[in-house]
């Protein structure tokens, strides 16, 4: 299957962003802790050169513990500060605001160095589609103050929020970038939900997921489907489908609705706690 998915609106975006960037001290970039390199919008390195940069390993509640860890040192090293958090339950949420006066702090000094006192930073909030951008505002304000959907492409247009006198955050819509050089990204991104269900092949998806997760996370699946022998990724399909009563007429297996179930319970987190990258594999 090819994984590829550029709607128009997201061209609109990507300029109403270059054009704000001159007003924003910091970038805040929401990443999927299951993938965080996937998750990463490469044109992002470019539309924040210069700026004070501040990665959130969101749904990290859903990722490896120990991957968490590790991302969090490969970032580190790399310049970024860097938290794990939860905008669902709020976990993580609380230390953000000390975090944005550490990577703002020689802005502020050279704010208060010119007599300029109490100016708000001003922080873009930026990330792929479907990564939680919207119900992190929403968390960190403690009110509704975005739009939030579980399919990607629900923020459209930019949005300037008062968090308090210390902080603006500019939310923006979610943005991918116009070809996947590697479609293993794009894999990675459709197992997330960044990329729309709507075009993809559910069963096709399933499979690959089963053959990207299993040298890890096999027993994972093994244990919450109930399932015996099964060598490859069909039949591991296939008994999920059997032992969850996943019928067409008669006995034909249904594999799109197992398809479906597996997913939904990767993205829901029922399966277990799944990385799909490591730092090692970034590494050289």
């Amino acid at each position: 299957m090819n994984y590829q998915w550029y709607p128009g609106h997201m061209t609109k975006a990507k300029r109403m962003m270059q054009e704000n960037i001159s007003l924003i001290d910091l970038v805040i970039e929401l990443v999927d802790a299951r993938e965080p390199i996937s998750s990463r919008n490469p044109d992002i390195d470019d539309l924040g050169k210069n700026k004070s940069r501040i990665i959130l390993l969101n749904k990290s509640d859903l990722a490896d513990p120990k991957a968490n860890k590790e991302w969090m040192a490969y970032f580190g090293a790399k310049g970024f500060h860097v938290l794990e958090i939860n905008s669902k339950t709020g976990n993580g949420i609380k230390n953000i605001q000390s975090l944005v006066q550490e990577a703002c702090k020689e802005k502020i000094e050279r704010d208060r160095k010119r007599g300029v006192l109490n100016r708000p930073v001003r922080a873009m909030v930026v990330g792929i589609p479907n990564v939680g951008k919207s119900t992190f505002i929403n968390s960190f304000a403690g009110k509704a103050c975005a739009k939030t959907g579980n399919k990607p492409g629900v923020t459209k247009g930019k949005q300037w929020i008062k968090l308090n006198k210390n902080l603006e955050l500019l939310d923006t819509p979610g943005i991918l970038w116009p070809k996947f050089e590697d479609q293993a990204i794009g894999m990675k991104l459709a197992f997330i939900g960044s990329i729309n269900d709507e075009i993809l092949l559910t069963d096709e998806l399933a499979l690959d997921f089963i053959k990207h997760v299993e040298p890890r996370y096999g027993a994972l699946i093994k244990e919450r489907y109930s399932l015996q022998e099964c060598n490859t990724p069909l039949e591991v399909l296939a008994g999920i489908a059997r032992n969850r009563r996943c019928f067409k007429k008669g006995e034909e297996l249904d594999l799109e609705k197992a398809a479906g179930m597996l997913i939904d319970d990767f993205r829901s987190g029922k399966l277990g706690r799944i990385s799909l990258e490591w730092p090692e594999e970034y590494t050289v």
